[in-house]
């Protein structure tokens, strides 16, 4: 059986606890996500999925239940320990990509390990130069992001979120500010890594066509697991 990187038991998130606006959006999340799995994570808007995403992402903590990343208990770290860990193992693609514009692209995929290591060394260039020949960039790696198309511009954001070698990348609409082309070629990029590495990917999606392309289809409805096959 293949080694779950994420796990999820009875993950609820209530706002305003205790108070007469309280609100619980996620009821009880069972989940897990396998080594080198594939997935997306649909759901209509207003359904938790964000809520769930950011907890994944150790950006929030749940208000009760237990969540485990490569076999961490996360309950049990402080905040020093949940970014530690978030840096080790958690890669993000976003909808829009937060490059930073007058940075080559180059530079953007070492920033992640700048953040870990604070200063530049050869290996740091190494990965970059790698990553970005995986994602079929190597020409433009000198380029500035602000000089790029959209499409290239995600494919830079794919490559620095597999700088650090998590064991998850979570992209949230990753294709959905982009044409049906360059959409095509940024989701087949990341099959790609996602098959060459075995990294494991989380994919926040409103494209059924994508989403059904993936390994496993997640649905998330009024806070809880409707689909999970």
């Amino acid at each position: 059986m293949a080694e779950a990187v994420l796990s999820l038991q009875g993950i609820r998130k209530t706002y305003n606890a205790g108070t007469e606006v309280e609100t619980e959006v996620l009821h009880g999340i069972d989940m897990a996500l396998f080594k080198g799995e594939f997935c997306a994570l649909i759901g209509p808007s207003g359904s938790g999925k964000s809520t769930l995403l950011n907890i994944i992402g150790l950006l929030d903590r749940p208000t009760s239940g237990s969540l485990a990343i490569e076999g961490h208990d996360t309950g049990r770290l402080d905040d020093r320990g949940l970014t530690q860990l978030r840096g080790h193992s958690i890669g993000f693609v976003f909808q829009y990509h937060h490059l930073i514009p007058a940075f080559t692209a180059q530079e953007n995929v070492m920033m992640p390990l700048l953040v870990q290591r604070g200063f530049p060394d050869a290996a740091m260039q190494a990965r970059a130069e790698e990553l970005l020949a995986q994602v079929g960039l190597t020409r433009w790696r000198n380029n500035k992001a602000m000089s790029m198309s959209g499409g290239q511009q995600q494919r830079v954001a794919i490559a620095r979120a597999l700088a650090a070698n998590p064991a998850i990348v979570l992209a949230d609409e990753p294709t959905g500010n982009l044409d049906t082309k360059s959409a095509e070629t940024v989701f087949g990029m990341m099959r790609d890594v996602n098959l060459a590495s075995g990294t494991s990917f989380l994919v926040v999606t409103h494209n059924m066509a994508l989403a059904k392309r993936c390994d496993r289809i997640i649905e998330v409805v009024d806070g809880q697991i409707v689909a999970s096959p």
